[in-house]
């Protein structure tokens, strides 16, 4: 016959802190070959330790033997503890411009004696830094020699300009349609914008009125841009046409023939002659705007080509594609340079840098930026905008803008990758709340205003807030713990 069941014990709910130091002090126990003596002193690894930083120079011992003793605050395990403790402590000072120094008001000290133990008995630092523990009754040249050098590291990310907040400030109803793409004219006098309704109409920029109403196309318009050399206008639809505009008689003067399936971006090249268009068919086409003719079909995207942009120097031509590749191409042979394969959704959107020799490239999975010429990857925006972007544009001050499927138009310092600010559009009365999309985004030629094209119906304007200061909007950034590589 059984007995009675056995009582367990109440187990004693315990810390995450409590149990780390359990485990450090185990592997102390187990690891260490005698409690009482340490490792000799290694002067190479000392002089190592010494000498990894250039700029750190010492600035003496803070206190001398029997005067009053100064504390020294330091961090061995993160940045949540401070160990204090009265002692002979040679503290060298970091780098001044660490932002660590700027944020506690004191600058970084790399310490060294018995500060460096906390109170809790045994414990190995888990920091990586090479802690060592000193016994405090040993001479003082001894614990200079056993004793390892902590350094907190400054990050290295770049702090971000302070931008002002933009907003809203004029909203253009016209288009019975999605507005799905936008030019400037380089004379900053009008835009353009293409819509579902099959109609591209111009407005005017500083007013926003309605100046004229272009038919021609039997889709949608998904890509438009304007010569800063001929007084032509270039369109790209759903119907499969490429459409060559002249604006001195408002009419079509030339189409571009050979796209199998719907356009989806369009390109104009800055110094030569050659458009670039891309679409469903997957592949990227360059045309000769005098002559109609094809110069070359730029295949090997294995899905649509949704992007594309054009540059001076090679890399000439790069394109992005639902195969969520991004393809550099030399255009003198037709042939891919480059693939860069770090995005793992589609490639919707990419805009490169005005000034600087880079540009970003936009995913539902993350906002990524590369440098040009090769396409090396330099980091992730630091936030996520959790959506579909379907468009990005830079201006020179290097305030980059997102716009996303649900709504988001997202700003972001170039630079740093820091989100500034998380704007949502309103849709005008009378339209779903689904339909908040935002398709197409430009900065005009100044780079003061910008324009999004909704699916709404609307065209939206936006501009700095000019009242806006760094008290009223303070930059409240972070810098990321480790850089994600992918």
């Amino acid at each position: 016959m059984p007995g009675p069941p056995l009582e367990m014990e109440p187990v004693e709910p315990q810390s995450l802190k409590k149990l780390s130091l359990k485990s450090l002090k185990r592997a102390l126990d187990l690891f260490s070959p005698s409690h009482g003596q340490f490792a000799a002193p290694d002067s190479e690894s000392k002089k190592i330790r010494l000498s990894h930083k250039i700029n750190v120079e010492y600035s003496g011992i803070k206190t001398a033997p029997g005067q009053p003793l100064k504390q020294v605050n330091s961090c061995v395990a993160d940045d949540k503890c401070r160990v204090s403790a009265p002692s002979n402590a040679l503290a060298l000072t970091g780098p001044a411009d660490s932002w660590d120094s700027q944020k506690e008001g004191t600058q970084n000290a790399l310490v060294v004696g018995p500060s460096l133990q906390p109170k809790t008995q045994n414990f190995v630092g888990t920091s990586g830094k090479g802690t060592a523990m000193v016994s405090a009754s040993a001479p003082f040249s001894e614990r200079l020699t056993t004793s390892a050098i902590i350094e907190r590291i400054p990050s290295k990310w770049p702090r971000p300009v302070w931008h002002r907040p933009w907003k809203n400030y004029r909203v253009i109803s016209g288009h019975l349609g999605w507005v799905r793409s936008v030019a400037f004219d380089p004379s900053n006098n009008w835009f353009c914008t293409g819509s579902a309704d099959r109609t591209i109409k111009i407005w005017d920029v500083a007013s926003g009125r309605l100046k004229l109403t272009l038919t021609g196309h039997i889709e949608q318009i998904r890509g438009l841009a304007v010569s800063s050399k001929h007084t032509y206008m270039f369109s790209a639809g759903d119907d499969k046409q490429v459409k060559c505009w002249d604006l001195e008689q408002n009419k079509v003067i030339r189409s571009y023939h050979g796209h199998l399936s719907g356009v989806y971006c369009l390109a104009l090249h800055p110094t030569i002659d050659i458009l670039l268009t891309g679409g469903r068919d997957s592949v990227c086409r360059v045309w000769d705007i005098r002559n109609k003719m094809q110069i070359f079909a730029l295949s090997g995207h294995d899905n649509t080509v949704c992007s594309v942009f054009t540059r001076p120097t090679d890399p000439q031509v790069v394109t992005g594609s639902h195969d969520t590749t991004i393809k550099f191409w030399d255009i003198r042979y037709g042939k891919t340079m480059s693939t860069l394969t770090h995005h793992k959704k589609s490639v919707r959107a990419m805009a490169p840098h005005p000034k600087e020799h880079s540009f970003a490239s936009a995913s539902a999975d993350n906002i990524k930026k590369f440098s040009l010429p090769k396409g090396e990857f330099l980091h992730n925006m630091l936030s996520q905008q959790k959506t579909i972007i379907n468009t990005m544009a830079v201006n020179e001050d290097g305030v980059m803008a997102t716009g996303g499927d649900n709504g988001s138009l997202w700003f972001w310092d170039w630079r740093s990758g820091h989100n500034f600010q998380q704007a949502h559009t309103i849709v005008q009365p009378g339209s779903l709340d689904s339909e908040a999309g935002i398709y197409a985004l430009s900065y005009d030629v100044t780079g003061t205003r910008l324009v999004s094209c909704e699916a709404d119906k609307t065209i939206k304007m936006w501009k700095e807030d000019e009242t806006a200061t760094e008290q009223t909007h303070p930059l409240n950034f972070k810098p990321p713990k480790d850089i994600r590589r992918f």
